[in-house]
């Protein structure tokens, strides 16, 4: 079995602003290293990641309004972190709702250091830097 970094493919949400909503990711996701892997032709669907398709922004395909999932939120990997605090002013700067300020969250442990927003269609985003010098135990 190959060693893949992830047990996600992928994940999607969906947006009732498109056009608005991939100039948001675009910003916002760049800061962790994230660009547009995929745009589907004729389709309001764009992916986004290193490498494949790991987060799709899309308009919903049953033609319904998109809605926010209550308890749901999709977290990024930053490298550091002064990037989950680039990951912050990028979000903010592109029309997020602040959800909670770069920083520690005790509850989490030591370790975790991120924060929080909601995107323009409300759904709530995070970046996260895990310190494994704090605690390399949670990765083995």
């Amino acid at each position: 079995m190959t060693d893949i970094p992830s047990i996600m493919s992928h994940v999607s949400i969906g947006t009732n602003r498109f056009k608005e909503a991939v100039a948001f990711y675009d910003k916002a996701l760049a800061t962790v290293g994230a660009r547009r892997v995929l745009e589907v032709p004729g389709v309001e669907a764009v992916a986004y990641g290193k490498q494949f398709p790991e987060f799709w922004i899309q308009a919903p395909i049953d033609g319904k309004p998109a809605n926010v999932g209550n308890g749901t939120h999709f977290g990024f990997i930053a490298p550091d972190k002064e990037t989950v605090d680039a990951f912050y002013a990028a979000a903010i700067a592109a029309g997020a709702a602040p959800d909670g300020a770069p920083g520690g969250r005790p509850h989490y442990g030591e370790a975790y250091y991120g924060c929080f927003v909601r995107d323009l269609d409300g759904h709530k985003i995070e970046a996260m830097f895990w310190d494994m010098s704090k605690d390399p135990s949670h990765c083995a």
